[in-house]
């Protein structure tokens, strides 16, 4: 790299990158530059392992010197003045004072480390949660560090040894070659005990295995007594202490690594610490090794970004009117939007989307674009809180952003594109008629980077989107002269706002079906026991979607690239349909799907697309290329379904036809495949996004109910100490109302993946109203977040679920899709 000074854009922030030819490492030559390629190399595998930890930094800005003449190296804990405002932090409280440390969540933050040398980092074995407090430690670490005289082969015997006894203890230990002159051995923890807890175990683990091997380990950190042995170091477990982070640099002669190994490697006799340069090809080979210790960490439970952090570090609560919270935001679904008129030391204008639970933001120094024949700079600033959307008043002066604030117009929005960092374009319907005065289509579309300032972007005023004439005959009104579903005819633009989502069907009974006298009648399509998907297909690309907006593609790649084959390269397209898992005999298997819901991880992935093969079962047609089809009716659509989709028996996409019979045979039919029922579309019905339409019915064979686990029981017996029963609510009235519990229907492996997942979101009060005193005794209550399903024979009067059997867990599905599923006549 010859540059000494490059300006770069590294996840949406702006670095300048200086000296990158100095040499950091001279005993081998290796620059700045390679330093910051090799933390941009690594940072996929090194950021799940620091995440959300408070890390220190060891700095050596001129170099790390040789053997002979070691460099000046500086340590940091807390963070100073000069640190970007975009770096995440977490706060550590001491008795007199706080400080805040970096987290190295992000790429830009890891560069960032790389720009000021700090080639060492430093984290603890515990994470933030998402309200910024320490949460208990995740992973046990034991450091075996040898004394004069032993060396990595004595590390490696003790490794072994450590690594029975952890076992035995339910613990699997991974080790670390920590880049220095020893091994780390870590092993992943539930969150359930404290820091001095786990300090606790590890010391006594440390005395076990020195009295167990005296004449090569010991647990005493004297100088004097470790000549010769390895030092099992069990106080990194401490709170307050920290470890080499996992794939980290160290600060020796050479650019030595703390490199993840496996059990294998330790036994071989040219085990060696390794460098940078051979972690690298060895990490693009061979993946992470030590991936499974943060295996557990779930995106959805995983620390998140408070995204308000900025907001209120620039703000004090008791010198301004604005609403300062001091939580971190929740995120929500709504679209607000408020353009406030904002008298600072120069008057602007300030517009806010809402958008993950907060207003997303930007200052408009020349106000609202009038004339599409224009553009206006808008910088974008920090994330403000919901409430900021109706705030007016007065900041006082001397305070961030002070002067008066006014609302210029406020409403809702629809959205069209939202690309984090790139672009956003949305129709804004306001309430005053001062303000926009009618629906306005606007564009923010970013321009920062490449010299210019990172948080500019320009906003601009578009052509409003092109809604068909309803005055007009047209392609929505069925006639003779309506063009079929190849003919060019009118088309109905698609008008690219909220994502498309599964149009819902209601419980019903075949009497209800039959008693409807619609002329255009009915047609019946067999019901898949599955989750439904909706798959996007643009530019060849494809990507599909939970009911919920979850992406699935990661999960079933081998689903993405079945729709991809089954449609021409040439047709955009939207399709709705259903991702099953299919038994030895060709039934649909939920049970089977389960272990294919929750992977993301490309060797995971693979493992079980070998082991469970998905299809997936397409019934519906939303768009083809730039016409939409959800106005059209269920003929329309199923005919241009046909047309789109084109595959063979073999294929893992199918277009399963609907049943031509009446609703009895399709009724025998099901039955017959063993089916889980059918689903009954009345034929002259719109597709209805996201929406629950009687249009739709379902009527199913056997009775299933989803549900919200709200808590779990201790065993008895075999299960002695394992999960007896889950204890499960369904919403009602906006509340959460008991169910019941089940027991039955969980494998060995179900229990012990519960037990694990439970020790996560255990709360103190029942989630559920009426729990009876005989069910909530010994109860353990869990945060009610996620959704199962049970298959039972019927409802109490009680209104509880009798003979309940556990099927799996619903991941397409929140708590607040659950409704109670009775098929009686209303």
């Amino acid at each position: 790299m010859s540059a000494t000074k490059q300006v770069v854009s590294v996840g949406g922030q702006r670095l300048t990158l200086t000296n990158l030819d100095k040499v950091l490492y001279p005993e081998t030559g290796t620059t700045k530059g390679e330093v910051l390629d090799y933390y941009a190399s690594i940072a996929h595998v090194l950021i799940p392992h620091s995440r959300a930890r408070p890390a220190t930094r060891k700095r050596w800005v001129n170099g790390v010197g040789t053997d002979e003449h070691p460099g000046e190296m500086f340590f940091q804990k807390n963070l100073d003045d000069s640190t970007p405002d975009w770096i995440p932090r977490g706060t550590i409280e001491h008795k007199n004072h706080s400080n805040d440390y970096p987290l190295v969540n992000n790429l830009a933050t890891l560069t960032w480390f790389g720009q000021i040398a700090a080639l060492e980092i430093h984290v603890p074995q515990w994470r933030f949660a998402r309200t910024g407090e320490p949460k208990n430690p995740d992973r046990l670490v034991l450091d075996l560090d040898p004394g004069d005289g032993a060396g990595l082969q004595e590390c490696a015997e003790v490794a072994r040894e450590a690594r029975a006894i952890l076992r035995d203890m339910g613990l699997d230990p991974m080790p670390v070659t920590s880049g220095s002159k020893g091994i780390h051995l870590y092993a992943a923890l539930d969150g359930g005990q404290t820091s001095d807890e786990v300090s606790a175990v590890a010391h006594e683990l440390a005395r076990a295995l020195e009295a167990a091997h005296p004449d090569l380990i010991v647990s005493d950190m004297k100088k004097e007594l470790r000549r010769g042995k390895v030092l099992v170091d069990w106080s990194q477990n401490n709170g307050s202490k920290t470890t080499i982070t996992p794939y980290s640099l160290r600060g020796r002669s050479h650019p030595m690594v703390a490199a993840p190994r496996t059990w294998r490697e330790l036994a071989s006799p040219s085990l060696a610490q390794l460098d940078f340069q051979e972690v690298l090809r060895r990490v693009k080979r061979r993946g992470d090794p030590l991936a499974d210790l943060v295996k557990g960490h779930l995106d959805a439970l995983e620390p998140t970004t408070d995204r308000l952090a900025t907001y209120r570090r620039k703000r004090d609560a008791s010198k301004t009117p604005e609403p300062v919270p001091s939580e971190a935001a929740e995120p929500t679904e709504g679209q607000s939007f408020v353009i406030q008129e904002h008298h600072a030391r120069r008057l602007h204008y300030d517009f806010r989307l809402e958008h993950d639970g907060v207003l997303v933001s930007w200052a408009l120094p020349k106000g609202v674009p009038t004339s599409k024949t224009e553009n206006h700079l808008a910088v974008q600033t920090e994330d403000h809180p919901l409430a900021y959307g109706s705030f007016e008043g007065t900041i006082p002066a001397g305070e961030y952003g002070g002067g008066e604030v006014s609302i210029w117009d406020a409403g809702t929005y629809e959205l069209e594109k939202w690309r984090d960092g790139k672009e956003v374009i949305a129709t804004l319907t306001g309430t005053k008629p001062s303000g926009l005065g009618e629906p306005r289509r606007f564009a923010l579309i970013h321009t920062g980077g490449s010299g210019r300032a990172e948080n500019n972007w320009l906003i601009h005023l578009m052509d409003p989107v092109q809604q068909p004439d309803p005055s007009q005959p047209g392609p929505s009104q069925p006639g003779p002269s309506q063009p079929g579903p190849s003919q060019p005819g009118p088309s109905h633009p698609v008008a690219k706002q909220a994502p498309l989502s599964p149009m819902l069907a209601t419980l019903g009974t075949a009497e209800s079906v039959r008693a409807d006298d619609s002329p255009a009648g009915w047609a019946f399509e067999m019901k898949w026991d599955g989750i439904r998907a909706i798959a996007r297909v643009e530019g060849g690309a494809v990507r599909l979607t939970s009911r919920n907006g979850n992406d699935l593609t990661r999960s079933f790649p081998d689903i993405a690239e079945a729709v991809a084959h089954s449609i021409d390269a040439s047709v955009d397209c939207v399709l709705d349909g259903e991702i099953v898992a299919l038994d030895s005999r060709g039934r649909p298997d939920f049970g089977r799907l389960q272990g294919r819901m929750k992977l993301t991880k490309k060797a995971e992935v693979e493992r079980a697309i070998d082991q469970t093969r998905a299809h997936y079962f397409v019934f519906d047609a939303l768009e083809r290329g730039s016409e939409s089809l959800v106005s059209r009716d269920y003929d329309f659509r199923r005919e241009a379904l046909e047309e789109i989709v084109q595959t063979d028996t073999s294929s893992l996409v199918q277009c399963p036809p609907a049943y031509e019979g009446d609703l009895d045979e399709a009724l025998a039919a099901s039955a017959e495949l063993h089916l889980e029922g059918v689903v009954a579309k009345k034929r002259d019905s719109t597709y209805r996004s996201g929406k629950r339409s009687p249009a739709w019915v379902k009527l199913k064979l056997h009775k299933t109910q989803e549900v919200v686990v709200v808590g779990w029981r201790p065993g008895a017996g075999r299960r002695a100490n394992t999960i007896g029963s889950l204890l499960l609510a369904v919403p009602q009235d906006g509340a959460l109302r008991y169910a019941g519990r089940v027991g039955t229907g969980f494998s060995e492996r179900d229990l012990a993946e519960l037990q694990a997942k439970f020790s996560r979101m255990e709360r103190k009060t029942s989630p559920a109203e009426d729990v009876p005193a005989a069910d909530a005794r010994d109860a353990h209550w869990v945060t009610p977040s996620d959704v199962g399903e049970v298959e039972f024979a019927e409802w109490t009067l009680t209104n509880r679920l009798r003979q309940p059997v556990w099927r799996g867990w619903r991941v397409d599905k929140k708590p607040d899709d659950v409704v109670i599923e009775d098929p009686r006549p209303a």
